[in-house]
């Protein structure tokens, strides 16, 4: 059983300059997720899968490196369902680090906690599906409450957030991300990223199909009139 003041932390990425707008980050990658998406690229982490790394070595790092990163990024797997993220978040926020968080959104009193305290810099949310197609995509009982209370935390706008879908062509259609713009109309930022395949995808490869550049703009112009900013990655 994990402590309470534990992280399990079983990748990092010493130095990134696409994980974070506008910031030079390093990238840690926590252990476990409580989503089964089978399009996810992460496959050993999600399954903790990994030597841990102690989060002291990751703090220090930082501070060794406070003249190279401006920031830091925890993904996963699912980082809130660490027990000791929120304890963790503060010592490196006490190293005059922002923080971006990567999550989905099955936390939303965490989320709320990180930013009243002003703790957190940048949350990227990803939106799965349309709420009705939540389980299906995850392969898991959902609390929808859960995720739709995320969604309207951070459509209040007190912090930098984007949300974002991972497509593909057997699992989400156009008409889904329609219902997902709705379903988040009014947001700043929306993003759509595009399956790519590996080894390491959760239901093994070549089982899901990227849409086609062309594809991709034909979507996001069906969406663009519900959403402040559409990008495609």
């Amino acid at each position: 059983m994990q402590d309470k003041d534990d992280i399990s932390i079983l990748g990092i990425e010493k130095s990134s300059f696409i994980d974070y707008p506008n910031n030079i980050c390093t990238v840690i990658f926590t252990g476990g997720c409580n989503f089964r998406c089978p399009y996810c690229h992460n496959s050993p982490i999600v399954n903790g899968i990994g030597e841990k790394i102690d989060k002291m070595e990751v703090i220090d790092f930082l501070r060794n490196r406070k003249k190279f990163i401006d920031a830091l990024c925890i993904s996963g797997g699912e980082p809130t369902i660490q027990k000791g993220l929120y304890d963790f978040i503060r010592q490196v926020k006490k190293e005059g680090f922002s923080i971006k968080l990567d999550t989905n959104g099955t936390n939303p009193d965490l989320l709320k906690k990180l930013i009243d305290e002003k703790l957190i810099d940048y949350i990227a949310m990803d939106i799965k599906a349309p709420l009705n197609k939540y389980s299906s995509i995850t392969q898991t009982p959902v609390v929808l409450g859960d995720i739709q209370k995320s969604i309207n935390i951070l459509l209040e706008n007190k912090v930098d957030y984007e949300f974002r879908t991972t497509i593909c062509k057997e699992l989400l259609n156009v008409e889904d991300i329609r219902i997902i713009s709705e379903e988040i109309k009014g947001c700043n930022t929306y993003v759509l990223q595009n399956f790519k395949d590996g080894e390491t995808i959760l239901a093994g490869r070549n089982k899901f199909t990227p849409y086609s550049d062309e594809e991709l703009e034909d979507v996001q112009n069906e969406i663009c009139d519900l959403l402040h900013r559409v990008i495609v990655r």
